[in-house]
């Protein structure tokens, strides 16, 4: 009796660590996405509030399941962590409330850590299945096989992103309307924006920015309505880049149809983002 009452304290001692060891990983996953936040996820319509929820339930979550030690706390957490990595899966593949994610060094490392959090607080929920159906002991390869196919799903998704195709070649650069607003698009009717950070003679958006604003690639010509200034500037690695009035141009992944400015005062990836309004 008392080997058996040894074995089932550390048994019980085991999923205490798994707790805290998944806590701890909500803590982490919670840092990315504040981070995330303040440099300018914040700006971001819906998506902004959600980052904010999801920072605080992380850090509230992080601190009630060790202190409470309760399997229905721990179940709590892992639901949770499931359910951000099924977001961020659902932003990159199809967008999510108008926002497209693009693969990030940031955003991987979140989902691996989603991942890990969701199996170990998963397995210290366990005991507080129903005995007589002997939920706690399947729980566990059941866990194992929803974490591998959990690591599967952000394996692929991470590898294909959905990606708007940067624009490539001459663009007939056209007169769009939104909002009672006369604006610059593409020939496809898409958005262009302009960067605040950049020069009239120089980009600054690159790698990670680049990804989530494509640059409009060649020397543009002027569709009817459209009077300003066009011109190219020269991108670190030669590519030439399209320009209006001094402004290096930009689609925005997004906007997935005509009509759409939803990167308009967007306050992220290095600065504030903006339509190109056209007079008349």
């Amino acid at each position: 009796m008392k080997i058996v009452g040894s074995t089932v304290g550390a048994s019980a001692a085991r999923r205490s660590w798994f707790g805290i060891a998944g806590a701890a990983l909500l803590i982490a996953s919670g840092a990315i996405h504040l981070d995330l936040y303040l440099t300018g996820y914040r700006t971001i319509p819906t998506i902004g509030w959600l980052f904010l929820l999801q920072v605080i339930a992380a850090f509230a979550l992080a601190a009630a399941i060790p202190l409470t030690r309760s399997w229905l706390a721990a179940a709590a957490g892992a639901a949770f962590a499931v359910s951000t990595l099924g977001g961020y899966l659902l932003s990159l593949r199809f967008g999510l409330f108008g926002f497209t994610e693009v693969r990030t060094t940031a955003g991987i490392v979140a989902g691996v850590i989603d991942v890990a959090a969701f199996a170990l607080l998963a397995i210290a929920a366990a005991p507080g299945l129903p005995q007589a159906l002997d939920l706690g002991r399947r729980l566990v390869p059941a866990v194992a096989v929803a974490s591998v196919v959990a690591l599967a799903l952000l394996g692929a998704d991470v590898a294909s992103p959905k990606t708007q195709p940067v624009a490539t070649g001459p663009d007939v650069l056209k007169t769009g309307h939104i909002g009672g607003v006369n604006l610059l698009t593409n020939s496809k009717g898409l958005t262009l924006y302009w960067f605040a950070p950049d020069s009239a003679t120089s980009s600054t958006c690159y790698g990670t920015c680049a990804a989530y604003w494509p640059p409009v690639l060649g020397s543009p010509s002027a569709g009817p309505g459209v009077t300003g200034r066009l011109g190219t500037i020269i991108r670190t690695g030669g590519a030439l880049q399209a320009t209006y009035d001094g402004h290096p141009l930009y689609t925005y992944v997004g906007d997935s149809s005509p009509g759409q400015d939803s990167g308009n005062n967007l306050d992220i990836n290095g600065g504030l983002w903006h339509i190109v309004p056209i007079s008349g």
